[in-house]
Protein backbone atom coordinates (compact mmCIF):
# COMPACT_ATOMS: atom_id res chain seq x y z
CA UNK A 1 0.00 0.00 0.00
CA UNK A 2 2.65 2.29 -0.71
CA UNK A 3 1.93 3.77 -3.88
CA UNK A 4 -2.01 4.88 -3.86
CA UNK A 5 -3.56 5.89 -7.21
CA UNK A 6 -5.37 9.21 -6.60
CA UNK A 7 -9.18 8.46 -8.11
CA UNK A 8 -9.85 11.42 -10.28
CA UNK A 9 -6.17 10.67 -12.40
CA UNK A 10 -6.63 7.35 -12.57
CA UNK A 11 -6.66 5.56 -16.15
CA UNK A 12 -9.43 4.13 -17.20
CA UNK A 13 -8.76 0.56 -16.73
CA UNK A 14 -8.52 1.57 -13.02
CA UNK A 15 -11.88 3.23 -12.60
CA UNK A 16 -13.84 2.67 -15.54
CA UNK A 17 -14.11 6.51 -16.17
CA UNK A 18 -13.17 9.05 -18.86
CA UNK A 19 -10.57 8.27 -21.11
CA UNK A 20 -7.91 10.56 -21.52
CA UNK A 21 -6.47 11.01 -18.22
CA UNK A 22 -2.79 10.21 -17.26
CA UNK A 23 -2.46 7.60 -14.50
CA UNK A 24 -0.70 9.66 -11.31
CA UNK A 25 1.39 8.19 -8.47
CA UNK A 26 0.55 9.43 -5.55
CA UNK A 27 2.15 8.77 -2.23
CA UNK A 28 0.14 8.97 0.76
CA UNK A 29 1.53 11.40 2.84
CA UNK A 30 3.08 10.93 6.23
CA UNK A 31 0.57 12.19 8.66
CA UNK A 32 -2.63 10.83 7.12
CA UNK A 33 -1.95 7.05 7.00
CA UNK A 34 -3.85 4.95 4.87
CA UNK A 35 -6.10 3.17 8.15
CA UNK A 36 -7.09 7.02 9.06
CA UNK A 37 -8.78 7.13 5.20
CA UNK A 38 -10.02 3.90 5.35
CA UNK A 39 -11.50 4.68 8.53
CA UNK A 40 -13.18 8.02 7.19
CA UNK A 41 -14.26 6.41 4.19
CA UNK A 42 -16.24 4.04 6.47
CA UNK A 43 -17.61 6.46 8.92
CA UNK A 44 -19.13 8.24 5.62
CA UNK A 45 -20.18 5.00 4.45
CA UNK A 46 -22.18 4.56 7.54
CA UNK A 47 -23.38 7.89 7.78
CA UNK A 48 -24.59 7.57 4.17
CA UNK A 49 -26.61 4.42 4.82
CA UNK A 50 -28.31 5.37 8.30
CA UNK A 51 -29.40 8.68 6.23
CA UNK A 52 -30.25 7.30 3.08
CA UNK A 53 -32.93 4.06 5.14
CA UNK A 54 -34.45 7.08 7.31
CA UNK A 55 -34.67 8.95 4.65
CA UNK A 56 -37.54 6.04 3.66
CA UNK A 57 -38.53 4.82 6.76
CA UNK A 58 -37.54 7.33 9.83
CA UNK A 59 -38.35 10.41 8.44
CA UNK A 60 -41.97 9.35 7.69
CA UNK A 61 -42.56 7.58 11.58
CA UNK A 62 -41.31 10.17 13.31
CA UNK A 63 -43.48 12.54 11.12
CA UNK A 64 -46.47 10.67 12.13
CA UNK A 65 -45.39 10.46 15.66
CA UNK A 66 -44.93 14.32 15.73
CA UNK A 67 -48.44 14.63 14.05
CA UNK A 68 -50.23 12.37 16.66
CA UNK A 69 -49.10 14.23 19.60
CA UNK A 70 -50.14 17.03 18.15
CA UNK A 71 -53.36 15.91 17.60
CA UNK A 72 -55.92 17.14 20.53
CA UNK A 73 -58.81 14.32 19.81
CA UNK A 74 -58.97 10.49 18.80
CA UNK A 75 -59.81 11.74 15.56
CA UNK A 76 -58.04 12.35 12.18
CA UNK A 77 -58.46 16.35 12.19
CA UNK A 78 -56.60 18.64 9.65
CA UNK A 79 -54.28 19.95 11.99
CA UNK A 80 -52.58 16.75 12.79
CA UNK A 81 -52.50 16.19 8.92
CA UNK A 82 -50.63 19.67 8.51
CA UNK A 83 -48.14 19.03 11.36
CA UNK A 84 -47.05 15.38 9.82
CA UNK A 85 -46.78 17.16 6.38
CA UNK A 86 -44.56 20.33 7.08
CA UNK A 87 -42.57 17.73 9.30
CA UNK A 88 -42.18 15.68 6.95
CA UNK A 89 -40.84 17.75 4.62
CA UNK A 90 -38.85 19.66 6.86
CA UNK A 91 -37.15 16.40 7.73
CA UNK A 92 -36.94 15.03 3.94
CA UNK A 93 -35.08 18.23 2.73
CA UNK A 94 -32.50 18.18 5.99
CA UNK A 95 -31.82 14.98 5.16
CA UNK A 96 -31.63 15.57 1.51
CA UNK A 97 -29.24 18.34 1.96
CA UNK A 98 -26.90 16.14 4.45
CA UNK A 99 -26.66 13.76 1.81
CA UNK A 100 -25.49 16.63 -0.71
CA UNK A 101 -23.43 17.72 1.74
CA UNK A 102 -22.07 14.23 2.84
CA UNK A 103 -21.04 13.52 -0.61
CA UNK A 104 -19.30 16.29 -1.32
CA UNK A 105 -16.87 15.86 1.46
CA UNK A 106 -16.39 12.32 0.35
CA UNK A 107 -15.56 13.92 -3.16
CA UNK A 108 -13.01 15.73 -1.89
CA UNK A 109 -11.85 13.19 0.63
CA UNK A 110 -11.02 10.61 -2.26
CA UNK A 111 -10.24 13.08 -4.94
CA UNK A 112 -12.96 12.11 -6.88
CA UNK A 113 -13.97 15.42 -9.11
CA UNK A 114 -17.06 17.83 -8.46
CA UNK A 115 -19.89 16.69 -10.93
CA UNK A 116 -20.47 19.51 -13.83
CA UNK A 117 -23.11 21.62 -12.70
CA UNK A 118 -24.72 21.84 -15.82
CA UNK A 119 -26.95 18.93 -16.94
CA UNK A 120 -25.75 17.60 -20.67
CA UNK A 121 -28.76 17.83 -22.14
CA UNK A 122 -29.30 21.39 -21.22
CA UNK A 123 -25.68 22.07 -22.57
CA UNK A 124 -26.18 24.87 -25.97
CA UNK A 125 -26.21 22.88 -29.20
CA UNK A 126 -22.96 24.40 -30.29
CA UNK A 127 -21.14 23.45 -27.77
CA UNK A 128 -21.89 19.88 -28.14
CA UNK A 129 -18.21 19.23 -29.88
CA UNK A 130 -16.94 20.11 -26.21
CA UNK A 131 -16.05 17.23 -24.43
CA UNK A 132 -18.28 16.09 -21.24
CA UNK A 133 -16.74 15.32 -17.92
CA UNK A 134 -17.42 11.66 -17.43
CA UNK A 135 -17.32 11.77 -13.33
CA UNK A 136 -17.87 8.36 -11.86
CA UNK A 137 -20.42 7.58 -8.85
CA UNK A 138 -19.61 8.08 -5.53
CA UNK A 139 -19.74 5.68 -3.04
CA UNK A 140 -22.56 8.02 -1.56
CA UNK A 141 -24.30 7.85 -4.48
CA UNK A 142 -23.78 3.73 -4.89
CA UNK A 143 -25.68 3.46 -1.20
CA UNK A 144 -28.46 6.15 -2.30
CA UNK A 145 -29.33 4.44 -5.17
CA UNK A 146 -29.18 0.55 -3.20
CA UNK A 147 -31.00 1.96 -0.59
CA UNK A 148 -33.88 3.66 -3.34
CA UNK A 149 -34.24 -0.07 -5.08
CA UNK A 150 -34.63 -1.60 -1.87
CA UNK A 151 -37.10 0.48 -0.78
CA UNK A 152 -38.97 0.06 -4.05
CA UNK A 153 -38.84 -3.54 -3.79
CA UNK A 154 -39.98 -3.61 -0.54
CA UNK A 155 -42.94 -1.74 -1.35
CA UNK A 156 -43.58 -3.92 -4.78
CA UNK A 157 -43.35 -6.88 -2.21
CA UNK A 158 -45.67 -5.39 0.30
CA UNK A 159 -48.40 -4.61 -2.43
CA UNK A 160 -48.55 -7.73 -4.03
CA UNK A 161 -47.77 -10.39 -1.66
CA UNK A 162 -49.13 -8.67 1.68
CA UNK A 163 -51.26 -6.22 1.37
CA UNK A 164 -54.36 -7.82 0.68
CA UNK A 165 -57.54 -6.29 -1.21
CA UNK A 166 -58.65 -2.81 -0.43
CA UNK A 167 -62.21 -4.41 -1.73
CA UNK A 168 -64.30 -5.56 1.27
CA UNK A 169 -65.28 -9.42 0.83
CA UNK A 170 -68.68 -10.64 1.56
Amino acid sequence: MANLVHPAAASPGQRGGAEDVPAVKMEPAPGAPVRLLMLRRALFAAATAFLSINLWTGAPLLSLWVGSQAADQQTLSMSAVGVVVLVLTVLTLAMSLALLWLEGRYRRLVGHPLRENRLTWLRAFNAQQEPVRKVPMSMVEHIVSVSVYVAVIALLVWFFFFAGSPVPHG
